[in-house]
């Protein structure tokens, strides 16, 4: 049995911080259990602070500075807080909109946020209810405050929770907000500092999310709709299949569906209760196949023409087509393309298509989205990975007296947004009700996603891309590997990835693009981040990039065929590169 001696000096010293000061009996408790029966937990839980990062902070729940707790999330709160303030000199009462999922904490966590906020002088909208993370990011634009915060983790597993944080716009916070709330939360030293009111203060608003504010969501979502009178009189022909993942998405997607014209819904009944145990799946996330299965399983049983699976806090959106019979996963990558095919030929049969419609997409994405948006004379740009950059990209056009007109948004990872006037992040809500539009349209025309897929690859060429991941433990040791891993990789960078040679090489960290064969380079104009990326002299590319919210290195393959003769054997041909291109670059990053 250890006892705290065993830690660490360091470690020492910030445990005794918080079992002789201001925190709770249970909290201590569970500290002196960990010591007991754990101490590499400990050190963990305590050898930093949990980073506050450009859009919040995400991770493990459970007591410590480097964990997700009521005294962290009171910390964060009392930065936000005091850079609120400082911005806000103009405004007569600064307000903040508060929501949460249906993760365990969640909500005590968005009421001690709340408190926090109060104490300091400042509104609060509390919503009563759960409600999906795009329509905070709603919400908070509706009621015209200056920020947002949403208490969700997405759709990582159970035992974590997250702080993410809006500005004004509805965005994530970028820079210069986010160094300046980063900065505040980092002055925090003692939880002395930290102002503290009772829940029922009256600066603090409980919201009714299901009447003005769901009516306001669902008015502003209908003018999106590019086929009003064919969904209203054929919408009931479409079945859909329909899973939340026992997340907050149950909450506004049906309603939306059916407000678009699709009232036909089946629905995976075991997940559509909100439960922060996820109980029927190992990792909440529709981009893995095995959280799929209860609906797929349901998609062939109804024999419904799409599936439709939301992650616990409804931003991501996932979709499997029942086609000829068997179900078939889309990738992100594949729907967006999709998605701005669809967008682009019925924007011009309406005449609304113009040079200064623009798509934006990031630079882990298809590039086959860019050889669509080119075709139909439109606008595309690739931005980093995240959807805060593209929430940034809408708002800097808004503001700047751009030209162009932001259409839709979209990362691989299945995050998309129709439309600057209702959210600022990726939002699955709305784009239910677009893929639900796509497939019906395609119905009517004797066809599924996968049909229209195949045409797209024939009109512009295969393009084919996976991701995979390199995941390390949770905690320091973890984080140390990652470091090193990347910092490895920079000193000794590949000439060539699967026996073919590596033409250019990005690197975000030092802003720097490489033309090795004409050994010269050239600046990168994206913000400073931790990825490198390889464009192979085939056209294959290859990123390689630590993960921001889980202890994994992804690695983002992509492949194409431009002049695909035979489809089948081209895609088979595309696939077969593709997966040795990230099996090879798998074996070199872990060697």
């Amino acid at each position: 049995m250890s006892t705290i001696s065993d830690l660490p000096s360091d470690i020492q010293k910030r445990v005794q911080s918080w079992l002789t000061g201001p925190y709770d009996q249970k909290t201590k408790d569970a500290i002196q259990q960990l010591i007991a029966k754990d101490p590499q937990a400990v050190i963990d839980a305590f050898y930093c602070d949990l980073d506050f990062g450009t859009g919040g902070m995400r991770g493990l729940m459970g007591p410590g500075t480097n964990r997700l707790n009521i005294y962290t999330i009171r910390r964060a709160t009392q930065g936000l807080a005091s850079y609120i303030l400082k911005e806000g000199r103009d405004y007569p009462q600064a307000m903040v909109l508060i929501g949460y999922d249906s993760r365990h904490h969640s909500k005590e966590f968005a009421e001690e946020t709340a408190r926090v906020l109060a104490a300091n002088g400042i509104g609060v909208i509390l919503l009563k209810e759960l409600r999906p993370t795009p329509f905070v990011s709603f919400a908070c634009r509706y009621k015209k405050c200056q920020a947002g915060v949403m208490i969700t983790a997405s759709h990582n597993p159970a035992v974590y929770n997250g702080y993410k944080v809006y500005w004004s716009d509805g965005g994530q916070v970028v820079p210069p907000h986010d160094r300046g709330i980063i900065s505040e939360v980092e002055a925090i030293k003692d939880p002395s500092a930290i102002k503290l009111a009772p829940i029922d203060h009256p600066l603090i608003t409980l919201a009714n999310g299901g009447c003005e504010l769901d009516d306001a969501y669902l008015a502003a979502i209908r003018p999106l709709q590019m086929r009003t009178p064919a969904d209203k009189k054929n919408g009931a022909e479409l079945s859909i299949a329909y899973t939340s993942l026992h997340g907050v998405g149950i909450t506004m997607a049906p309603k939306a569906l059916k407000d678009w014209g699709f009232p036909t819904i089946h629905y995976v009944e075991s997940q559509i209760v909100p439960d922060g145990d996820f109980p029927t799946v190992k990792f909440p996330n529709p981009e893995f196949k095995e959280a799929l299965k209860l609906g797929i399983d349901l998609l062939v049983q109804t024999k419904s023409d799409i599936l439709l699976a939301n992650d616990p806090d409804a931003d991501r959106l996932g979709m499997v087509v029942l086609h000829r019979g068997e179900p078939v996963i889309l990738t992100g990558n594949q729907i967006a393309s999709i998605c701005v095919e669809y967008l682009c030929h019925h924007l011009q049969e309406s005449g609304r298509l113009k040079p200064t419609c623009a798509f934006i997409t990031t630079i882990v994405s298809t590039e086959l989205i860019g050889q669509i948006a080119k075709a139909w004379k439109t606008a595309c740009f690739e931005v980093l990975t995240g959807f805060k950059y593209i929430g940034e990209m809408i708002h800097v056009w808004e503001t700047h007296n751009n030209p162009y007109t932001f259409i839709f948004g979209a990362e691989e990872s299945y995050g998309y947004l129709l439309g600057s006037g209702v959210a600022r992040d990726k939002d699955a809500i709305v784009s239910s009700c677009l893929f639900a539009e796509i497939a019906l349209f395609a119905k009517s025309q004797g066809k599924t996603f996968v049909d229209f897929l195949e045409e797209i690859y024939k009109k512009y060429g295969v393009y084919r891309e996976e991701q995979k991941s390199i995941s390390f433990a949770p905690g320091k040791e973890g984080l140390d590997k990652m470091q090193n891993l990347m910092a490895t990789l920079r000193k000794n960078l590949p000439q060539s990835v699967c026996g073919k040679p590596v033409a250019v090489i990005e690197d975000y960290l030092t802003s720097k693009r490489h033309f090795l064969q004409e050994k010269k380079s050239e600046p990168l104009t994206l913000p400073k981040s931790d990825v490198l990326l390889f464009r192979l002299a085939d056209g294959s590319r290859l990123v390689i990039r630590p993960s921001g919210t889980e202890p994994k290195i992804k690695l983002y393959g992509s492949v194409k065929q431009e002049h695909p003769g035979d489809l089948k054997a081209a895609i088979a041909d595309c696939d077969t590169r593709l997966n040795a291109l990230l099996e090879d670059a798998a074996k070199e990053l872990q060697k």
